[in-house]
């Protein structure tokens, strides 16, 4: 299935059903009274987060929903039957924001997590609500309300405790395909991965975490290059990044320069991330000497200033690796149990999360206005080289 984590949609609440005008009329009754009722509620528009969906491409294809409108009273104080409801389901981890202001509505981060987007019409009233001790036949009825009409924008993030990002060919892949059971696609050429993929690590029978494979990025990737841009926003829920490394790579480029391009497109992407807990990966070291691993960590050290821990690796020998995952698992754990026992640090995990999505929100339309913007200077360019400055001589054969 075709990966989509964006989609917009607009979404129409039902209307309220009118209120019926209506006086009781029966034999040896000639003065019943009013007795119309009221009209029914318009249906609302909700969000499901459903666990079985991985995927917003249903949205790409329909893009308008409409809830039923409330039908209209009648006679004998019968109220008109309320709107169904419409219940919309999205993958876990979906993000919907106002498209017009760019505002977040609501976060799904839970299987099951109901949110409210469009609220359904208000009922008329019929003229029985308006009987009174003055005004014993009413002819006043009110019509019901419209529903709400917005645009909504989905985002769909990949919900996963650790992030592996790295430059193309960093080995990402395999990776995830030596420490779970994610089988994604593994070639020996940039960009086999255009898609990201979720991998379940296991430690033992009760203890796992999840990882994320994003795919490769490029120099440039914070700046729209390439598809970088599209795949940064899924590390905003990550707890741990991987900044995995080739330290051999085919073109015997420096490890040092693609550290650094990492380190440089998450910072600006998100300075948050920036001050986030990120790992350094050196992968494929079965292909190098324990000397030049060495020397290598300690450029890192000293050149970069990297003061996260280092791990040397393997993918494809799983050397290095049962002690990374095990690693990780317990600083997660440790995470975990310190949010769970302080409010201020899972206060301060929200907060840190809600920081990212708005640095990763702001990036982004940055890039869509200088995208709008790159565009419309194309089209005056273009404008500027016509023929306006050219004379031309029209000659009839």
């Amino acid at each position: 299935m075709k990966f989509v984590d964006e989609a917009t949609i607009k979404v129409t609440a039902g209307k309220g059903g009118n209120g019926c005008m209506s006086f009781r009329r029966e034999k040896y009754i000639p003065r019943g009274g009013p007795d119309g009722g009221d009209g029914g509620d318009g249906g609302s528009v909700y969000l499901v987060a459903n666990e079985n969906l991985n995927t917003l491409i249903d949205y790409r294809y329909t893009r308008h929903y409409r809830a039923e409108s409330g039908s209209q009273g009648s006679g004998k104080d019968k109220r008109g039957k309320s709107g169904q409801d419409l219940v919309l389901q999205v993958p876990v981890g979906t993000t919907v924001l106002e498209n017009e202001t760019g505002d977040i509505v609501g976060d799904l981060t839970n299987a099951g997590d109901k949110l409210l987007i469009a609220q359904g019409g208000f009922h008329g009233l019929g003229n029985a609500r308006f009987k009174s001790s003055v005004n014993r036949a009413p002819r006043q009825t009110s019509n019901g309300s419209m529903g709400e009409d917005i645009d909504f924008r989905l985002e769909l993030k990949l919900l996963a405790d650790v992030g592996l990002l790295g430059l193309p060919n960093a080995g990402k892949s395999t990776m995830v395909s030596s420490i779970s059971a994610a089988t994604p696609k593994i070639a020996d050429y940039p960009f086999t991965t255009l898609i990201p993929s979720l991998g379940v690590v296991r430690i033992d029978a009760m203890r796992s975490f999840v990882a994320a494979d994003i795919p490769g990025l490029i120099a440039g990737a914070a700046q729209g290059e390439g598809l970088g841009i599209r795949f940064l926003k899924h590390l905003t829920r990550n707890r741990l990044l991987w900044h995995l490394v080739d330290v051999a790579p085919l073109d015997e480029s420096d490890p040092l320069d693609a550290i650094e391009t990492l380190i440089e497109e998450i910072e600006e992407f998100s300075p948050t991330w920036g001050e986030r807990e990120r790992w350094l990966v050196l992968n494929k070291t079965d292909l190098v000497s324990e000397e030049y691993l060495e020397e290598l960590k300690q450029r890192v050290q000293n050149e970069l200033g990297w003061q996260g821990r280092i791990f040397c690796t393997s993918g494809v020998g799983k050397k290095g690796v049962d002690e990374l995952c095990y690693e990780t698992f317990d600083w997660l754990e440790e995470r975990k149990r310190r949010e769970k026992e302080s409010g201020e640090v899972a206060e301060a995990e929200v907060q840190t999360q809600k920081d990212m999505q708005r640095e990763s929100r702001e990036s982004i339309d940055r890039l869509a206005a200088a995208h709008k913007l790159s565009r419309k200077q194309k089209v005056e360019e273009d404008d500027d080289d016509d023929d306006h400055e050219v004379e031309v001589v029209y000659v009839r054969d």
